[in-house]
């Protein structure tokens, strides 16, 4: 079964500093039919302003993760890890029994546009860990790359969590067909627009999805996907 989230029905907040949208509920935004999905617990499409960021704060048994759209993630946490992250690069923090970090747009001219993700992990009071990698996204185009997995395969961030992250960029008119090793998955939309056809019993024509949109997918073991437009998703493989 094939469940669209629609962007306009997202969570909306702007602080000036912060313009954010909410696929499930955070902070101030709260909508009982929308708790997350599986594991997937927070889909924050944020942009910030120049120089503008989070100060430091806490998190506890929570698996974070930001993939950046525009510009520069600058990151400071509590384990001494530290970095700047930018578009191709996908950052990981298992935030386990206990992390203070600060998040802040490393840019002094331009925004900052990134998707912050959360899932729930599998145990808690892990050891909390840090990660930030670069994979091909841009590079190597209409094809989903493993970016975070729960055991670290082919090159991606491990995650106490057991689902797989993938990424791509796709031109329009590019297909592929994916499995999901687990038979649920939720489905991003970050840039651009695609159609998305179920190959369970039952699953008719493809659904478009645009930027900003997510989808459910429940009993489902294969996906059709085209680009529509020039595109960039996410695709989550969640147990």
């Amino acid at each position: 079964m094939l469940t669209v989230r629609p962007a306009e029905d997202r969570g909306h907040a702007n602080h000036g500093w912060l313009d954010t949208y909410h696929t499930f509920s955070f902070a101030d935004y709260y909508d009982p039919g929308a708790m997350g999905f599986r594991a997937l617990r927070v889909i924050n499409e944020d942009r910030i302003a120049a120089g503008r960021g989070f100060g430091s704060h806490p998190h506890r048994d929570m698996e974070i993760i930001t993939y950046v759209l525009e510009g520069a993630l600058e990151h400071r946490d509590s384990l001494g890890s530290g970095g700047v992250v930018t578009p191709g690069e996908v950052q990981h923090m298992s935030a386990g029994r206990g992390i203070r970090h600060s998040e802040a747009n490393g840019l002094k001219d331009e925004p900052l546009h990134l998707l912050q993700i959360w899932l729930m992990p599998d145990r808690n009071g892990v050891e909390p860990k840090y990660g930030q990698k670069v994979f091909p996204i841009a590079t190597e185009k209409n094809k989903l790359h493993l970016v975070a997995s729960s055991d670290g395969r082919d090159g991606s961030l491990p995650m106490e969590t057991d689902a797989d992250l993938y990424a791509g960029q796709f031109e329009a008119g590019a297909q592929l067909t994916q499995n999901l090793r687990r038979g649920y998955g939720w489905l991003q939309v970050a840039r651009g627009s695609i159609a998305v056809k179920g190959l369970a019993a039952g699953e008719g024509a493809g659904l478009e999805l645009k930027e900003g949109d997510g989808l459910s997918l429940s009993a489902e073991r294969t996906v059709e996907i085209e680009a529509l437009q020039a595109a960039e998703f996410l695709l989550f493989d969640l147990a």
